[in-house]
């Protein structure tokens, strides 16, 4: 049985942290769903018309996680949350590829929602996951790479044992459980920070969780994991 869970140093430093979690199992991830693709680029459009009118980093839902990455000195002016890089492609009005449906939904939602959204494969998971504060010897592939890298001492990663599944807390995913067209089962996660609070948090697992099912034909579970339940066991 594989737990997924935030480690306390996480919520030690950001209390009102939650990540809300959908299990998806039996996924039908082929092809290209149209309803999926006019989801994002509808978000795409929102996106840039917001950030037209009003400042990218200064937005409430950007700027908390700016903050977070200072805290961890994770030198928030040069490496995005994965939310603000998606918002400022967004901005500058270049589409996000459709690499496939679920990849897709994901960045439709982070983008419709603001907030951090992403997924990992869990058949090339093999010991229990959690986000923690790294000690520099972890290994990470990054996405689309074979060469091994380590991340700093004190960042938020997101391991399986000693293999880094993202960098940065929601920086940068790694290659070795990356969602495919062939991915059966999926763990997606929502990372949520103020003003992003429980009720909303609530909200928007179910709206995801929902949207997956009836997208990709699966089977959908959701949980919250919060300082006062840092675990969730997956089966």
């Amino acid at each position: 049985m594989v737990r997924d869970s935030v480690d306390m140093a996480i919520f030690e430093r950001f209390p009102e942290y939650i990540r809300a979690i959908v299990v998806v199992e039996g996924i039908d991830n082929q092809g290209v769903q149209p309803e999926v693709e006019e989801l994002l680029r509808e978000a795409e459009a929102r996106c840039e018309a917001l950030f037209a009118q009003e400042g990218l980093t200064s937005h409430p839902r950007i700027a908390s996680w700016r903050e977070a990455y200072r805290v961890l000195d994770m030198r928030p002016g040069k490496n995005y949350s994965s939310v603000e890089a998606l918002a400022r492609r967004a901005r500058g009005g270049s589409p996000v590829p459709y690499i496939n449906t679920l990849v897709a939904l994901m960045n439709g939602f982070s983008l419709q929602h603001l907030v951090p959204c992403g997924g990992d494969d869990l058949d090339a998971v093999e010991n229990d996951l959690v986000l923690r504060l790294a000690e520099g010897d972890e290994e990470f592939v990054p996405l689309g790479s074979r060469g091994v890298e380590h991340p700093e001492p004190g960042e938020a990663v997101y391991v399986d044992a000693d293999q880094v599944l993202c960098r940065r807390w929601n920086w940068r995913q790694g290659d070795g459980t990356k969602v495919t067209p062939a991915s059966r089962n999926v763990l997606i996660n929502i990372d949520c920070l103020p003003p992003v609070g429980m009720a909303k948090a609530e909200a928007l697992v179910v709206e995801l969780a929902e949207l997956v099912n009836r997208s990709c034909s699966c089977a959908v579970r959701h949980h919250l994991i919060t300082a006062s339940e840092p675990f969730v066991e997956l089966g």
